[in-house]
């Protein structure tokens, strides 16, 4: 089974969940922040880890986060295909023993992402162009854990995705929101409030190439835990 962590009641799945499906991909929602349990090792096919807005070092204010961080050393150890978006690649990072700063390098709204020359080889990345736009929303940023690889970077922010291993991947870009999302998002706060229709404007600009992004990584990620897709169009 391929398994979903939530970790904030408004950070969903969105788009990944529609791609899942839209493969006939049977999928299971946790949410840890409920205090529902991680499943067994031996029941897992794959692992994708949301974001949320607590910091990955917010263990005092969160508690569940420490359990995470030890499920998703659980998981590297076995070798499970784990991708962790956003917070879910912060809590990557952490739980390496990286560096995960506050309020720094932090991005809104749709930025471009360069893939480094490791990065465009690298198997999450097939078929995505060397420049890519995706949707930022972040005030914390990662470090690269030592014995990892450093895949992507963008102009504000040093370290937009990398991999532990064969098969353990985090990115600080968002992969999965839709426009309902960032509506959810913007509203958090008056600064984003108010630039709104700005981020919405752009992401639907960008919408068509933004969702090929997606589905080429969902793929990618899907292959590289050996499960079958009904459907493999892009």
């Amino acid at each position: 089974m391929l398994y979903i962590i939530q970790n904030d009641p408004e950070v969903p799945p969105g788009l990944v969940a529609t791609e899942l499906d839209r493969r006939g991909v049977p999928w299971s929602l946790v949410r840890p922040d409920l205090g529902e349990p991680f499943p067994g090792i031996a029941a897992i096919e794959a692992v994708i880890c949301l974001g949320g807005a607590m910091g990955a070092n917010d263990d005092q204010k969160h508690p569940f986060l420490t359990g995470l961080k030890s499920f998703i050393r659980e998981l590297v150890a076995h070798e499970i295909p784990y991708l962790g978006i956003c917070l879910g690649g912060q809590l990557l990072a952490a739980a390496l023993g990286a560096a995960v700063a506050s309020n720094a390098h932090g991005e809104k709204g749709m930025h471009a992402v360069m893939l480094t020359g490791t990065g465009g080889d690298d198997s999450l990345f097939r078929g995505v162009a060397p420049e890519f736009v995706s949707f930022q929303w972040h005030n914390d940023s990662f470090a690269i854990p030592e014995g990892a690889v450093r895949l992507a970077f963008s102009g504000a922010c040093p370290n937009q995705a990398f991999r532990m291993g064969p098969c353990a991947w985090g990115t600080q870009f968002h992969p999965e929101v839709d426009e309902r999302i960032i509506r959810e998002w913007s509203s958090w706060t008056k600064e984003t409030s108010a630039r709104t229709e700005e981020f919405v404007a752009d992401y639907r600009r960008r919408e068509t190439t933004y969702l090929g992004v997606c589905r080429h990584m969902v793929q990618n990620f899907l292959e590289a835990a050996g499960i079958a897709t009904a459907a493999t169009g892009t």
